[in-house]
């Protein structure tokens, strides 16, 4: 299963950090994701990506994760060369990270 059946994200960039959260549809699946969808799991799906370390802030109350991702950007959007230099294609590539049904 992956995270995109249960939630959806929204991303953010300030320099060369990343900020990916990702939002239950209903509360009841907040559980799962918190369990399945760890800092360290997210570090090794962006490995090739994220030159930094990844800090995941947990919030219950909304039904939310958010990951900060520093180093994730080539050095922000006024430096990378890279298409997404915002990032903002990161918030889909975390919803394709696998999860156990």
């Amino acid at each position: 299963m992956k995270p995109r059946a249960l939630a959806h994200s929204l991303t953010g960039d300030k320099g060369n950090t990343s900020n990916i959260s990702l939002i239950a549809y209903d509360p009841a699946d907040y559980d799962r994701l918190e369990a399945h969808v760890t800092a360290e799991r997210v570090q090794a799906h962006f490995r090739e990506i994220v030159t930094g370390q990844v800090v995941r802030y947990a919030l219950p109350r909304i039904g939310a994760l958010n990951f900060v991702m520093t180093g994730a950007l080539g050095g922000g959007a006024t430096r990378s060369l890279a298409l997404d230099a915002h990032g903002k294609g990161l918030g889909s590539a975390l919803l394709d990270l696998e999860i156990p049904d």
